[in-house]
């Protein structure tokens, strides 16, 4: 046995040994105690030489002498990495508990070990999908990193799974994080196999959207309306000649990717004014009782399209100056969750502003929803939470209630520096600054709090 080897076992194994003999256990009540057979036991702490321990068997032991989790890592690399040669079945559920209780020490030490031969990125990688599958997320990206650092081939499957999952892993409620996430991955996208392309592609268009880049949102969901109409007709001739369904494994049904196609194009047609473009799309998805394939899942996103599309058809109406149906559109956003009135007041605010006709009943009347906004903490939620506080804010000065426009301005100036929005921030600031003189000592205070960087909401 080599002296550096024989060193490091001996070293995990004293010090469990130390701990056993400071207990006072024999090795049958530590056996007892763990779970990890008496026989295995002693080959594990006497066998010459001696057999290995899973980190499970490690942890088991931590717990009975009441020591924290991850205790001994440290010493535990030598029964993964022995002269150069490694045991994946013991690597890699170390690396996983490595990163689980926060022992990022025992990980950067191992890393660069295995990176010294191109073919353990596979290694990290498995270790990646195994944090990234049981809803781990943060805790996988150092390991992704570790491959798309390293992966000579930018085409590998494990090099452009890895740029999705960092993708997906990046996204919150920074803007300028989403951002930056979208343009280091989305040279990649169509490289992924189609059922994460899928995905891939909305995530894509709904985070364009939330970022207010309107053109990159109608080129994603071009492209996500494409792809799942190209996969539906695929799958629709299989079945015609009896041949076993090919239909990819997706995070959505396959009706929710062409419908959300529809409606991030027409959306985004919409925000920039194009209102008679944005209806055809709109139809797109108001009616899809003949997409065939549907189960009971898939019923369930038609029925859901089915009523976005009834709210976001008022919507256009509205904003292209159809006041005489505010009030049925009031009636029918009644019906709707939260997030969806939302959006519906926000294309109420715009037209109220852009036409000047008042809407203080439909405010007082959605007043407790409004009273909740504050909930939504997604990109998109703040996002529709922001521009309907602008707009409000707006309304309110233009009704000449100046008290209510700076407190509805000091609202949307604190979830744009929330959200690290610096063009929405700028618009803010000129708003207030323009009635900044109306402006009671405690909104000043609180509006120098917020410019300053100390958050006051």
């Amino acid at each position: 046995m080599g002296g550096l080897q024989g060193t490091m076992h001996w070293s995990l194994r004293s010090e469990i040994e130390r701990h056993r003999r400071e207990c006072g256990y024999t090795l049958s009540k530590l056996g007892e105690l763990t779970g990890i057979n008496h026989g295995s036991l002693s080959e594990i702490l006497n066998g010459n030489p001696p057999r290995a321990m899973t980190i499970g068997q490690l942890d088991a032991l931590a717990a009975v002498f009441g020591r924290e989790p991850g205790w001994l890592y440290e010493l535990y690399t030598e029964e993964c990495i022995t002269e150069g040669r490694i045991s994946r079945p013991r690597l890699i559920p170390y690396l996983v508990r490595c990163a689980e209780v926060g022992r990022k020490d025992c990980i950067e030490e191992v890393v660069p070990k295995l990176l010294d031969n191109p073919k353990n990125i596979s290694t990290l990688f498995l270790v990646a999908e195994q944090l990234y599958e049981s809803g781990k997320q943060k805790e996988s990206v150092p390991f992704y990193q570790a491959v798309v650092d390293s992966e000579k081939d930018g085409h590998s499957d494990q090099f452009v799974m890895s740029q999705y999952r960092l993708f997906r892993a990046a996204l919150g409620t920074n803007s300028e994080e989403n951002g930056e996430a979208v343009i280091r991955f989305s040279p990649y996208r169509n490289r992924l196999p189609e059922n994460y392309q899928l995905d891939a592609l909305f995530q894509l268009a709904r985070v364009c959207f939330a970022l207010q880049k309107w053109k990159k949102s109608e080129q994603y969901a071009d492209e996500l309306r494409f792809l799942a109409e190209t996969i539906y007709i695929h799958e629709l001739d299989r079945l015609k000649r009896n041949k076993k369904s090919e239909l990819p494994e997706t995070e959505r049904h396959l009706v929710f990717y062409y419908a959300i196609g529809h409606l991030f194009k027409g959306a985004a047609l919409e925000m920039q004014g194009l209102y008679a473009q944005a209806k055809p799309y709109v139809q797109g998805y108001a009616d899809l009782g003949w997409f065939e394939l549907l189960d009971e899942v898939g019923h369930q996103e038609v029925e859901k399209f089915r009523v976005w599309a009834k709210a976001n058809l008022y919507t256009l109406e509205v904003l292209a100056g159809n006041t005489s149906i505010i009030e049925e559109y009031a009636d029918y956003l009644e019906s709707l969750p939260t997030n969806e009135i939302l959006a519906g007041l926000i294309s109420i605010m715009i037209s109220a502003n852009m036409y000047q006709f008042c809407v203080d009943e439909i405010l007082e009347r959605f007043s407790s929803h409004i009273a909740s906004f504050g909930q939504f903490k997604e990109a998109i939620g703040l996002d529709r939470h922001l521009q309907f506080r602008y707009q409000t804010a707006i309304y309110e000065f233009d009704k000449g209630r100046i008290e209510r426009g700076i407190e509805e301005t000091l609202r949307c100036l604190s979830l744009a520096d929330l959200m690290n929005r610096y063009d929405d921030t700028l618009k803010c600031v000129a708003l207030f600054e323009e009635y900044r003189q109306y402006a009671s000592t405690t909104q000043v205070e609180q509006y120098r709090t917020i410019v300053t960087g100390k958050r006051a909401i």
